[in-house]
């Protein structure tokens, strides 16, 4: 039990540092990307280069998990729904700002690319105790 409450709290950290990394990264290279930041104006490149950094953010705390929990599949999407409830306020308060194709890609990619990064690190089978096999 200690190992998933560990890995669970442990992608969460590591979603947040990758997407701060890449968000930064996003600032500091791409020209434009911080003033549109701060107005909430992305042009279409800018939007689809943070669903990547959703993507990439949710693959990472996948696989930080599985490394640490040890392939438990209940753990995997224990976060995958976290990290959905904890961005559904957020999308719910930009929702004017954005395309609904934005809102809709980024919240339900979270779950499978969160189990698609676990299974990068133990690939399936996985059995119902959440062990692989």
């Amino acid at each position: 039990m200690r190992r998933v409450v560990a890995g669970i709290v442990a992608g969460l950290i590591v979603w947040i540092v990758v997407a701060t990394a890449v968000n930064l990264s996003f600032r500091a290279l791409w020209p434009g990307y911080s003033e549109a930041e701060l107005a909430t104006k992305f042009t279409h490149a800018m939007l689809f280069g943070r669903l990547l950094l959703g993507a990439l953010s949710s693959l990472c705390a996948g696989f930080a998990l599985a490394s640490i929990a040890k392939g438990n599949a209940r753990a995997v999407i224990v976060l995958g729904v976290l990290l959905t409830i904890l961005f559904i306020p957020i999308h719910y308060k930009l929702w004017g700002n954005f395309p609904v194709a934005y809102h809709l890609t980024f919240l339900f990619s979270l779950v499978p690319m969160t189990l698609l990064g676990a299974r990068l690190k133990r690939p399936w089978p996985i059995d119902r105790q959440g062990a692989t096999t």
